[in-house]
């Protein structure tokens, strides 16, 4: 037993007490502690540091970069003195994930071994009745009051293709638990969505009962909880829409997402990517259409303007819709004829020919408002003013390169290649985490299994603007040495164009090779989709005919859906790229191989990356050796752990790039495997050097 009540206990009615965080996390996790004792989980000394490090870190509100191994056990060792601390402190852990799959391991499998654990010991029992919560988009939930209104006013907003959608909403609105729409199979139509979402200021605790509306619900049940999950992508989405002061902190309190929270970032490599992509600009011709027909669709007559605006109001909408198109459409044919993705330069890419519709319309929706009483009708006319306003100085933003410090471009997308999107980004994200993260003076702690480059975690800090925390790594706890074996091709011609078929013919006959001989699954990584597509094309029919499973990325299932299918089949082939990476977890006999078939390297040719190497010269630096192998490095790394995932674990790791014997920098990758040994294979000895376990 633990004297966890020798300084301080759980918390009283009085408030937050000084803890000995630090030494309780450490007598928990120790040999013979509460995890080894109670729970029969093994003690890992790995994961015994990571949980002293982490409780000193959010003791003294400071933050930490941690490097974990697989199969430290990091999850256990934030959440516990993370639950701890809330519970003591009365306030809130978030922990941001990037993939569904650890979302779902820390809601599912981790917080309720959390809870055993602390049921395990009298003086451990008060915590055992934390509260947890997924934080979800708003967007994402339904609002019966907005349904109602929507079922309500059907004339005025729907076409009778749209009712039938809408009354199939309404008949699962009477059976959901949840009201998130994922759960309504098949999902909905965006456009009818739209209007009985909860992104909107109808729904709210004003106009919504919170017995019955499934966000209202769900917002009751997050201020109440001591542990928030979260994903990256939605964590830094909330920060940029204001983060903590949006939800009524004072601008120089402590906390980032809530008021007084401190925050843990799992799977942390992904947060210079994601951040990026969310603290810039993306407006695209689909986002813009819809919004118009939210407020007239020409097409239906129906929309918000048909009860308020009349004709000049819908004619406004025509206007601004004919605008849409032909400014879209001069983007699409003058700038990304070539090529799907194009910098900008230089401002004035295109005539500014949305911007007076899209003021008239703003104009007309403020009017509107003005003269309507209040209530719901004023708040919905107001948050579409606020919508078009928007739209209006994003256009004007990215048309003008209103951001020094932003990259801009444009890019083509959807399924047929026609919606235009206008893109920027943060050339150096560092400022924005160092004033939306690091300097919120709360614990932030960023924790992976790929955080270090060659040995030393400061180049994520520098690239993070974490320049000043706390950092350290262990290593996993597995057995690489006997568990993982290492192959490299040295018969692959290298990528150039030159060589490209040939290439692609040597991939196809080693992927081919390599798959058949392995009884388990194998994981192939590709870092082109074009490549994948054509080996895939080539291998699939025999795989078929001998009755192989395959499964392609891209094809009909989600990335989530693949993996499920992967653990279940035990001996299919999945073909992935980029985000098959990384956050793949298949135990097990079921992924017994990683393929990597090209060096992670990203295209120097995508804005953001040409912008960064740019900003690197500038500084006098070496663009390749301060960014892009260092990603290169990583995304390798986190290829390579997709094999071992747990202490039984074993399998091959077949390389089929040269370059890592060819090339300087290539020792760099072997170095960063968790094995030292790795074996040479070409055509000639394969058969005898290529050596799958039993």
């Amino acid at each position: 037993m633990i004297g966890l009540n020798d300084e301080a206990g759980p918390p009283t009615e009085t408030g937050p007490k000084p803890t000995r965080l630090r030494e309780w996390a450490g007598e928990i996790f120790a040999e013979g502690g509460q995890l080894c004792g109670a729970l029969a989980l093994e003690h890992r000394p790995e994961q015994e540091r990571m949980a002293r490090a982490v409780a000193a870190a959010l003791q003294a509100d400071e933050p930490l970069l941690f490097e974990a191994g697989t199969g430290v056990g990091k999850s256990l060792a934030y959440l516990v003195p993370g639950i701890i601390h809330a519970v003591d402190q009365s306030r809130q852990l978030v922990v941001s994930t990037h993939t569904i799959s650890l979302q779902e391991q820390i809601e599912q499998k981790d917080l309720p071994i959390c809870r055993r654990l602390f049921k395990s010991d009298p003086a451990l029992a008060a915590y055992a009745d934390f509260r947890s919560a997924v934080l979800v988009g708003k967007s994402n939930y339904l609002c019966p009051t907005r349904l109602g209104h929507a079922l309500a006013d059907r004339t005025s907003l729907f076409a009778d293709a749209d009712y039938e959608e809408l009354q199939r909403i309404a008949a699962w609105a009477e059976t959901t638990d949840t009201g998130l729409r994922h759960d309504l199979k098949p999902p909905p139509r965006p456009e009818v969505w739209d209007a009985v979402n909860a992104d909107s200021s109808s729904c709210s605790r004003k106009h919504c009962d919170a017995n019955k509306c499934h966000y209202q619900r769900a917002r009751a049940r997050l201020r109440s909880a001591q542990v928030i999950i979260v994903n990256h992508a939605l964590l830094f989405a909330l920060i940029n829409a204001g983060g903590a002061r949006a939800q009524g902190a004072e601008p120089d309190a402590r906390g980032v997402l809530f008021p007084d929270d401190f925050l843990v970032l799992d799977e942390a490599h992904t947060v210079p990517e994601v951040a990026t992509s969310n603290f810039g600009l993306a407006l695209s011709s689909y986002g813009v259409d819809r919004a118009l027909k939210y407020l007239f669709n020409p097409r239906t007559k129906r929309g918000l303007l048909r009860k308020h605006g009349g004709a000049a109001g819908q004619q406004l909408v025509l206007d601004a819709l004919e605008a849409s198109r032909h400014f879209f459409d001069f983007l699409a044919t003058r700038l990304l004829q070539p090529r799907a993705v194009v910098r900008v330069r230089e401002p004035g890419a295109a005539e500014p020919t949305l911007d007076g519709p899209l003021g008239a319309l703003h104009r007309l929706l403020a009017k509107l408002a003005d003269q309507t009483g209040e209530g719901r009708d004023h708040d919905e006319l107001l948050e579409q003013k606020q919508r078009i306003k928007g739209l209006q100085a994003g256009l004007t933003e990215w048309l003008t390169l209103g951001d020094k410090g932003h990259v801009y471009w444009a890019e083509r997308g959807g399924r047929k290649q026609t919606i235009v999107t206008l893109r920027s980004a943060p050339i150096d994200v560092a400022p924005e985490l160092r004033r939306h993260l690091f300097g919120c003076r709360t614990s932030v702690v960023c924790t992976s299994a790929t955080l270090a480059i060659g040995g030393s975690i400061e180049p994520f800090a520098v690239r993070c603007g974490a320049d000043h925390a706390q950092a350290e790594a262990v290593k996993s706890p597995f057995d690489f040495e006997r568990h993982m074996r290492v192959l490299v091709a040295t018969d692959v011609p290298l990528p150039t164009p030159q060589e490209a078929r040939l290439a692609l013919d040597a991939l196809t006959d080693y992927i081919r090779f390599c798959t058949e001989r392995v009884r388990g699954g194998s994981l192939v990584l590709f870092t082109s989709y074009t490549d994948m597509r054509a080996v895939a094309q080539e291998l699939e029919p025999g795989w078929r005919q001998a009755g192989r499973p395959f499964l392609l990325q891209g094809a009909e299932l989600s990335r989530t859906e693949l993996a499920q299918q992967m653990r279940k089949l035990g001996n299919a082939v999945l073909f992935g790229t980029d985000s098959f990476w990384t956050g793949v977890d298949v135990p097990g006999a079921a992924l017994s191989q990683v393929i990597i078939t090209r060096l992670p390297f990203d295209p120097p040719t995508h804005p953001i990356t040409e912008a960064r190497c740019e900003h690197i010269r500038d500084q006098g630096g070496n663009p390749f050796n301060e960014l892009t192998l260092p990603d290169a490095l990583v995304k390798f790394r986190q290829g390579v752990g997709r094999l071992i995932r747990n202490k039984t674990d074993r399998g091959l790791v077949t390389i089929l790039d040269s370059r890592v014997l060819a090339k300087a920098y290539g020792k760099e990758f072997l170095g960063s495997l968790p094995t030292s040994a790795y074996e040479r294979m070409d055509r000639g000895n394969r058969e005898r050097v290529f050596r799958p376990f039993p």
